[in-house]
């Protein structure tokens, strides 16, 4: 009996997808579990494995065809086993397997002839059977990506499906593993370097490391000519210390003491995890001078900075990432599909500094994260949410979806843009929880590590462009929500307090709604919930 391969559910923001790539042709025997198709969406790329084992059927949605979710892409034959041909050629493969095997492990000087059909043999660490360590399989619509860095080095001893490299594409960044225990030989495509799909990377060493260091890093400086930089001739020496290419260009836009860095990598070589120490505590920072890491949009603002340009009137032309352009174009979509307007109000955030100010300490002990104002105001919409369903559905054609949970969408930018990942069910949600989880969002969204999971299904968003520095602004929606939550910076401004100017800590608020799903009367009073439950936290705590 045949089972249908489906596309993956996409998120209700994402009505269709493309078939990226098939690994398996039909009439190819297949595993449980094994990869058999990709779909490329607008945010990431999604795998199709197989439910079962079986012989793929007949293919439904070609390379390049647009699929909507949850169509049928292909059919997988249950019963048909590999037929005896199939099962004599799987055998004769593993026959020719553990022949190629032995004859790699052997220390006879036949064994090259005997392993022919491998890839040559390679000097690194003494060792076996040698790989090419390529790059995965990109999307049709994906070119090319950037090698991020490089997490081991020529002759580093590795374990299987250990990192060794990142590859940033558009989207996601990819890692590419270890395929067997061993170590780097040549590491063909340097941090920073474009790639293409399935291209050589680096040529890997079975069994190779440890003691094979020193060869493998002088059998790459004796090709330098022929392949690039090797791993020394790439890393630079500043100050009496060697710094790997990822970590020297870290120092360079940041413009570090190198003298302050320590190095953790072999020989005192300072990696790019050294640097990233470095920047968190400050302890680089070259004298009358700031290091990026003490103002967070000076240093988003340098590093998506192009290169200068020589000339009395500069230009250069970048070409804009496609993640840049997929968020663009779902802006655009929102104002031309919405009938949006925005309004605002102030919070005084007096009571909410003085109770974060009296129980941060004890919070942290317990809670083990810091207590910010992000959770305040996650609660508060929460409840606001609960007293206003309007501002909590969603449009789907010409229905209305109302929610009975609330999932809080936190925008979270990035140097590859801005990404919106999901608190869930935020009204079951301890503060503590609230804290934990977007530290947690926002570390793996600059590291490229968010799953397509974690950014779906929100019924209402909060963004925050306090933390740049914006005194007010109009945050724009994020469909197929129906309001969007935009907070600001916290400033001092003299206000009228029972009939006395008093200097308060105030806030501007700003919703952003849809005037087809919800009334400008509820939008104001759900701001102004907002803004009382905030004023008085103990609201939070009374339901009132």
């Amino acid at each position: 009996m045949a089972t249908e391969i489906k596309a993956p559910s996409f998120p209700e923001s994402v009505a269709e997808g493309t078939v990226a790539t098939w690994h398996k042709k039909s009439g190819d025997s297949v595993e449980r579990d094994e990869l058999l198709v990709e779909i490329e969406t607008d945010k990431v790329v999604l795998e199709v494995v197989a439910p079962e084992a079986g012989t793929l059927g007949d293919v439904l949605a070609d390379e390049g065809d647009t699929v909507e979710s949850e169509q049928v892409l292909g059919k997988l034959d249950a019963g048909a086993a590999r037929s005896g041909g199939d099962k004599q050629d799987k055998a004769d493969n593993e026959s020719s397997d553990d022949k190629t095997s032995k004859a790699t492990q052997s220390d006879d000087g036949e064994a090259d002839d005997a392993s022919a059909g491998e890839k040559p043999t390679g000097a690194a660490g003494g060792g076996g059977k040698q790989h090419e360590v390529k790059a995965p399989s990109f999307p049709e619509s994906v070119q090319e990506g950037t090698v991020a860095s490089w997490n081991k080095q020529v002759g580093e001893a590795v374990k299987r499906d250990e990192v060794l490299a990142e590859i940033e594409t558009d989207k996601v960044v990819l890692e590419v593993v270890a395929p067997a225990d061993g170590a780097l030989a040549e590491i063909k495509a340097e941090t920073d370097s474009q790639v293409e799909s399935e291209e050589v990377l680096a040529l890997f060493t079975e069994g190779a490391g440890g003691g094979g260091e020193e060869s493998g890093e002088k059998a790459s400086s004796a090709e330098t000519d022929t392949h690039g930089e090797s791993d020394d001739s790439a890393d630079e020496n500043l100050d009496g210390k060697i710094l790997a290419p990822a970590a020297r260009r870290m120092v360079a836009e940041n413009d570090l003491d190198v003298s302050r860095i320590e190095g953790t990598g072999k020989g005192g070589r300072i990696l790019k995890e050294d640097v990233q120490k470095a920047l968190k505590d400050g302890s680089a920072a070259k004298s009358g001078g700031k290091s990026k890491q003490a103002d967070t949009s000076t240093a988003a603002a340098a590093k998506a900075a192009p290169a200068p340009v020589e000339g009395e009137r500069p230009e250069k032309r970048v070409p804009m990432s496609r993640l840049r352009q997929t968020v663009a174009k779902r802006l655009v979509e929102a104002q031309q599909t919405a009938a949006m307007l925005t309004t605002y109000n102030e919070v005084d955030m007096s009571a909410i500094m003085a109770l974060r100010a009296e129980y941060k300490e004890r919070f942290q002990k317990a809670h083990d994260v810091k207590l910010g104002f992000m959770s305040f105001f996650v609660k508060a919409a929460s409840e606001a949410l609960k007293r206003f369903p309007d501002v909590n559905a969603s449009i789907d054609g010409n229905e209305i979806v109302y929610h009975g949970y609330q999932d809080i969408s936190v925008a979270v930018s990035t140097d590859r843009g801005l990404v919106v990942p999901v608190l869930r069910d935020t009204d079951q949600m301890q503060m503590a929880d609230v804290e934990k989880t977007i530290g947690d969002f926002g570390k793996r969204a600059r590291d490229g590590k968010l799953g397509i999971d974690e950014m779906q299904g929100g019924t209402f968003t909060i963004t925050n462009g306090g933390i740049f520095g914006s005194l007010l602004s109009t945050p724009i929606l994020n469909p197929p929500q129906t309001a969007i939550l935009g907070m600001h910076k916290i400033q001092e401004r003299p206000m009228a307090v029972d009939g006395q100017v008093e200097i308060r800590p105030m806030m501007y608020l700003a919703i952003s709604y849809d005037h087809r799903m919800i009334d400008g009367k509820d939008a104001v009073q759900f701001l102004v919930a907002i803004k009382e439950l905030l004023e008085d936290p103990a609201r939070l705590l009374l339901n009132v």
